[in-house]
């Protein structure tokens, strides 16, 4: 575990023991206290047992201290959790209550709603009746039901409702930890690339967040004038010489770097990346005279511009943008921070949204070429197999140096399944496994005149992955596009003739859809033909139904997915605006518009 690096508490859950208010002769309400407490410890127990924040510990529950039957309750209820910094709510009930008398008013709370299907009580008739409550308020909420009936005493949680209890508080935590921190952009807009032209009122009105900016000649201006930790930068210094191998240069000898350059070009990128560090969340070491700059931005994200003002004259940041991404540096496992390289705001937005959910390091790639069977059969004479073969082919996700080294596959769980895992899992041997794999090749001065290192290493393994994007467009605003595969693991020589066709000292990484008969997933080609930018955020996992459960709550459509309707878990009004998923997702968030507007 970590500490907390940002400003403020992480949120909060507050369970609401929704309650019969009936005390009378034959005691309704007192012989419901038992039961109404269970459900609410056991969904507490649900939540800090498998939910965690981004420095690794449990999520905080709490559970009302008074049962609520009436408003003053409710409204003792509210003191109560505004005390604890309770940011989402998950009202619990076994039985019918008086809803708009019960009900959570508080329109920035991100709010749940658990009835208990069994026969005893009306749990499910106290739903129905908040959640048409909520729909008529404009307070839109999410709504738990089980599909089977239980019994009174039965004091375990069904799965179906584990899953919808955990899709709700693991993006409702994602989108409140985001109120209030930064993304911090380091220079401004790159090569034309739109991501990069941030977009201010869609982090305000969406995310909840503020945007700083500043020069990136603030790096040079630290450096001149000492403004980092000394002692540190030593230490980092000491740490990549040792653990970070260069690699081959590919450069024609008369744009070579001199063996003095390439050892300051090396010595300058990994002070860039302690600069970098210190400007997302400060460092209380710095200078003493240097107050101002030890505050740093309170940023939980951020994007470094680069090219070509930056990368024309000055050693790329790859190194720094791939390691700030990456679960460890010179400090040991630790928190990622994620990083956009080319200041794709949008991407490194989607990046943040993938961290939040998943805790886990993220993948920033340029959606670059698109393979089709017949065209590695006739590069390379080779079949495609497995998953790659059912969609027709595979992408190639490839970037410069700023993916997470974390995606090499050599990291392996307890069966001995590569994977991706959060910080708190890394032990040495991962982290050293992570290293091997990686060179660091001289930068290409075609690209990056100035110089610097970009990381290089293969995803040498099939593991299950989320590729995502938001786009805005304009008339309509956010929306985000996503889609489950896997990375692709091919033969070697497989790899190297198509590899070398671009950028052979660039991270390589395979990708092939889950392909089904909805919209654009027919085939790989129908998903890279689809998809809306020039760049992807990629995660471990198949996290697209977290994601569309986020993005509800965001108030951002989904406009691209292949994730099963079973599967998708959005706020029960949801329901009221048509009978089509898509439809009802683009006339919701319409209506209701962003959170913070």
């Amino acid at each position: 575990m970590s500490t907390n690096r940002y400003i403020g508490k992480y949120p909060v859950i507050g369970i609401r023991r929704i309650i019969d208010a009936r005390l009378g002769p034959l005691g309704v309400r007192q012989s419901l206290e038992e039961q109404t407490m269970n459900m609410a410890q056991a969904a507490a127990k649900l939540i800090s047992d498998n939910l965690r924040y981004t420095n690794g510990e449990p999520v905080k529950v709490i559970i009302s201290e008074v049962s609520i039957g009436r408003g003053a309750e409710a409204a003792k209820c509210a003191a109560q959790f505004k005390k604890e910094g309770v940011d989402i709510t998950l009202s619990v009930t076994p039985c019918w209550c008086y809803g708009a008398e019960t009900m959570d008013m508080d329109p920035m709370t991100i709010k749940g709603v658990w009835g208990l299907n069994a026969t005893e009580r009306p749990g499910a008739v106290y739903l129905a009746s908040v959640l048409a409550g909520y729909a008529q308020k404009g307070l839109p909420a999410f709504g738990i039901y089980g599909k089977h009936v239980q019994e009174a005493d039965d004091k375990n949680i069904p799965e179906d409702v584990q899953e919808k209890i955990l899709r709700f508080a693991r993006a409702a935590v994602a989108a409140a930890t985001m109120r209030g921190k930064a993304y911090l952009q380091i220079g401004s807009s790159c090569m034309g690339i739109a991501g990069s032209m941030v977009n201010i009122d869609f982090f305000e009105e969406y995310l909840g967040m503020r945007v700083e900016s500043v020069d990136e000649v603030e790096l040079l201006r630290r450096m001149e004038e000492g403004i980092y930790d000394e002692k540190e930068y030593q230490k980092a210094l000491a740490w990549a010489k040792e653990k970070c191998p260069i690699g081959f240069d590919k450069n024609p000898e008369f744009v070579r770097k001199s063996k003095e350059e390439a050892e300051k070009s090396f010595e300058f990128v990994v002070k860039s990346m302690v600069i970098i560090k210190d400007l997302l969340r400060g460092n209380p070491n710095l200078p003493e005279k240097f107050g101002e700059e030890a505050l740093g931005f309170n940023a939980i994200a951020c994007g470094f511009q680069g090219q070509r003002q930056w990368t024309d004259h000055w050693p790329n940041t790859d190194f720094a943008e791939a390691m700030l991404n990456t679960s460890f540096d010179w400090e040991g496992a630790r928190e990622t921070f994620i990083t956009a390289t080319e200041n794709d705001t949008l991407n490194g937005a989607t990046m943040l949204l993938e961290k939040l959910l998943t805790n886990r390091a993220q993948m920033f790639a340029d959606v670059r070429t698109m393979w089709s069977s017949e065209a590695v059969k006739r590069c390379t004479g080779y079949d495609v197999e497995g998953h790659a073969k059912e969609a027709g082919g595979f992408i190639h996700l490839i970037n410069s140096g700023a993916c997470a080294i974390d995606y090499c596959g050599e990291v392996k769980d307890e069966k001995g399944n590569p994977t991706v895992k959060p910080f708190w899992e890394m032990t040495q041997e991962d982290i050293d496994a992570c290293l091997k794999a990686t060179q660091w090749c001289p930068a290409d001065n075609g690209y990056f005149r100035g110089g610097g290192y970009s990381s290089r290493f293969l995803t040498k393994a099939e593991m299950p992955a989320t590729m995502a994007r938001l786009n805005i467009v304009k008339g309509l605003g956010p929306v985000l596009q996503l889609v489950e595969g896997w990375t692709v693991k091919l033969p070697d020589d497989v790899t190297d003739k198509i590899w070398k066709r671009t950028d052979y000292t660039w991270p390589c990484t395979w990708f092939t859809p889950r392909v089904c008969e909805k919209g654009p997933f027919k085939n790989a080609y129908d998903v890279m033909n689809n998809w809306g930018a020039n760049h992807g955020a990629i995660s471990f996992g198949h996290i697209g139904a977290d994601l569309i459960t986020l993005c509800s709550i965001l108030r951002i459509p989904v406009c691209m997915h292949n994730v099963p309707d079973d599967k998708i878990f959005r706020p029960t009004v949801w329901n009221s605006f048509g009978m089509d998923k898509e439809g009802q997702d683009y006339r919701a968030c319409q209506c209701y518009g962003p959170m913070y507007k």
